[in-house]
């Protein structure tokens, strides 16, 4: 359930930083609601998921995550260009996760 709630996090703060362009400095109100109100789910939940899994674990998840994800979005839905260094910096953000998922003795299973 953790992950879960994590997983919720990090989509929430995706949401928000995707908002935060388009809120163009706060003069659109509609995506300066969306990034107020993403930012706030995602810290809320990250709070729940810091009651079982250590600070430092779960910032580096969910921030290498949401680089990760925000980047695929800007890709996908923004015409935003990634090069091959970037890719590469998300491949070893990724593999940093998954090292942590699997061999970190202080993520609880």
């Amino acid at each position: 359930m953790t992950y879960f709630i994590l997983f919720l996090a990090i989509l929430a703060e995706v949401i928000a930083t995707t908002a935060l362009k388009a809120s163009d400095s706060f003069t659109k109100l509609g995506p300066s609601v969306v990034l107020v109100v993403g930012y706030g789910v995602s810290f809320f939940l990250l709070t729940i998921v810091m009651r079982s899994m250590p600070t430092g674990v779960t910032y580096a998840i969910w921030s290498g995550l949401g680089v990760v994800l925000i980047s695929l979005f800007g890709y996908l839905f923004a015409n935003e260009k990634l090069d091959l260094a970037a890719c590469i910096g998300m491949s070893l953000i990724v593999a940093g996760v998954v090292v942590i998922n699997v061999f970190s003795k202080t993520v609880s299973h």
